[in-house]
């Protein structure tokens, strides 16, 4: 538990200090941009660690203690560390992939960890799994509905955006697909087991993929 507490700590710091020096802030969070054409790749992985207000924070940081305990429970610290970091850079890359052609969009939050560190946690036991809600205590629901809803509310988001809408849901999916994928190919014969409630969960990618892949070379 030392490790959680302490990836915990350091993106606390280094969060308070992007919100206290707008220039670090700037510098480190993820820009399409700064990607693609200044070939600035640190903001892979640098903009998980920063956070655009301290409930932001807080959240996300809850809820990574919460399940990074159960991943470090079944699979050890270094796979916690390597999907942990992993989907956040691969939550970013999605992200590039998506919005490649908005030079300035941004973002920055450690949701595409937590997301891949859920789904991890989710996917050994998808049906025993109960998430709860955090605004309505004694409420859960089974992990494979709440990756369902997960997913279907990431790429309705996605693919028709809210002017009001400052959530990074590229990312959050990016991160969630890499920890769901990093438990089926760990422990396959899991995953052969719950194979129909995985791929319940996965309906809305689908979707998601025949709408970024199909219909956008047809139009």
């Amino acid at each position: 538990m030392f490790s959680l507490i302490l990836i915990i700590v350091v993106t606390s710091f280094i969060s308070y200090h992007g919100l206290q020096n707008l220039y670090f802030f700037d510098q480190y969070k993820f820009n399409v941009n700064a990607v693609r054409f200044k070939k600035e790749y640190i903001r892979l992985l640098s903009s998980g660690f920063l956070h655009g207000d301290f409930m932001h924070l807080i959240l996300n940081m809850y809820v990574l203690y919460m399940f990074g305990a159960v991943v470090i429970g079944n699979f050890g610290i270094l796979v916690f560390f390597l999907v942990y970091l992993g989907a956040i850079v691969l939550g970013n890359l999605f992200s590039l992939y998506v919005y490649k052609n908005q030079g300035g969009y941004s973002a920055i939050g450690a949701s595409g960890g937590v997301a891949g560190i859920i789904f991890l946690s989710v996917a050994i036991d998808p049906v025993g799994s109960r998430i709860g809600i955090i605004f309505l205590p004694g409420l859960s629901i089974p992990g494979y509905i709440f990756g369902f809803l997960y997913f279907a509310y990431s790429v309705y988001n996605m693919l028709y955006p809210s002017r009001n809408d400052m959530i990074g849901h590229a990312a959050h999916l990016g991160g969630a697909v890499f920890g769901l994928t990093f438990a089926v190919v760990v422990s396959p014969l899991t995953a052969f087991y719950y194979s129909f409630y995985l791929l319940i969960m996965g309906l809305p990618l689908f979707y998601l993929f025949y709408d970024i892949l199909i219909k956008k070379r047809r139009r």
